[in-house]
C-alpha cells in the first residue's frame, strides 16, 4: 500500500484519538493534516507498525494543541463544551466508544493534564500497549504506567454513574421534547433530577448563560423560553440519542443530556455557530484501522 492508502485507511481511528484528546472536530482536523504532512515524509520500509507510528504522530501533534487549546479556554466567554459531533448508528453500538465521546465523558477528559488525557484515551479507550503508549507521549514505560493509575482514578472519581440503555435516553429525551414543545412544566420538572446542571456554550457570539444553571425549577424556567418558539429534533449526537433545536429552519443549538436512574441530571446546550458544522453530515469514529 502506498503511504496515501495506508493514511486513509487509519483516519479514522486518527481523527478518533484526536478528538478525544481536543474535544474539537475543527482542531482534530488539523492534527490530521499535519501528521499527514509528517506521514508522507516516512520511508514506509522502515515502519514495522503502520498503525503505531500514525498514532504516535497523532498523538504528540494532538498534545501540542491540546496546550494552546488550553490557552484560548481561560479566555473563553462563558462555558466551554466539546463540538458536537452527528454520528452513525454504529458509534452507538460500540458501547465504550459512545461512552468515550459522550459529552458527559469528555468533560471529566477536559480536569485531565494533557499527557494524562493522552495516556488514558489511548489505554482505556483503544487498548494501545504501554511500549507504545510510552512512545507517543515520549514518556518511559515505567512513568507511563503511573501515570495511567493515577488518570484511571482521577476520572472514576468524576466519571458520570450508571449505565442507561439507548431505548432510556430516547424515552427520556422524547418525554423532555413533549414538555417543551407543550410548555408542560410539571411534565418537565418530572423529567429533570432535582439537582440537574445545565451549561450553555455560546462561546460569546450566541446568547447563553455565561455561568453552569443549577436546580430542576431554574433550568425548566429556561428551558420554557423554547416552547412556541422553536422546533425539537432527535438526533445521534456523540453516539447517543440528543435533541436540535432549530430556528426558523435553522439549527441553532444541539442539546446533550446525561441520565441517571432514568432522570436528567445534566444538559450540554451548544449554542456557539463556530461549534455546528458538524452536525450537516454523519462523522466517522473508530478505535480500528
Amino acid at each position: 500500500m502506498s503511504a496515501t492508502e495506508v493514511f486513509l485507511a487509519h483516519r479514522n481511528l486518527l481523527f478518533t484519538v484526536a478528538y478525544e484528546l481536543l474535544g474539537s472536530a475543527a482542531d482534530a482536523e488539523d492534527v490530521l493534516q499535519e501528521t499527514w504532512l509528517r506521514w508522507a515524509e516516512v520511508d514506509l520500509d522502515h515502519v514495522r507498525n503502520q498503525r503505531a507510528y500514525l498514532v504516535r504522530i497523532a498523538t504528540r501533534q494532538a498534545l501540542l494543541r491540546l496546550r494552546t487549546l488550553g490557552r484560548r479556554k481561560e479566555s473563553y466567554v462563558g462555558p466551554w463544551l466539546p463540538e458536537p459531533l452527528l454520528t452513525a448508528p454504529d458509534v452507538a453500538e460500540d458501547v465504550e466508544l459512545a461512552d468515550s465521546v459522550s459529552m458527559a465523558m469528555l468533560l471529566v477528559l477536559e480536569t485531565l493534564a494533557p499527557t494524562e488525557r493522552a495516556v488514558f484515551v489511548l489505554r482505556e479507550v483503544f487498548d494501545l500497549p504501554y511500549g507504545e503508549i510510552a512512545d507517543a507521549v515520549g514518556k518511559n514505560q515505567a512513568a507511563v504506567r503511573q501515570i495511567a493509575h493515577r488518570a484511571r482514578a482521577h476520572v472514576a472519581a468524576r466519571r458520570p454513574h450508571g449505565v442507561v440503555s439507548p431505548a432510556e435516553s430516547r424515552d427520556a429525551l422524547a418525554a423532555f421534547q413533549r414538555a417543551v414543545e407543550t410548555g408542560d412544566l410539571q411534565r418537565l420538572l418530572d423529567v429533570l433530577a432535582p439537582e440537574v446542571v445545565l451549561l450553555t456554550d455560546g462561546g460569546g457570539v450566541a446568547q447563553a448563560a455565561l455561568v453552569p444553571i443549577t436546580g430542576a425549577g431554574r433550568v425548566a424556567e429556561v428551558l420554557g423560553r423554547l416552547t412556541g418558539t422553536a422546533s425539537l429534533r432527535p438526533a445521534q449526537v456523540n453516539g447517543h440519542p440528543a435533541l436540535t433545536v432549530h430556528l426558523r429552519q435553522e439549527l441553532d443549538t444541539v442539546i446533550a443530556v446525561h441520565l441517571e436512574n432514568g432522570r436528567i441530571t445534566g444538559l450540554y446546550a451548544v449554542r456557539n455557530p463556530e461549534k455546528l458544522s458538524r452536525m450537516a453530515s454523519e462523522t466517522a469514529l473508530s478505535r480500528q484501522a
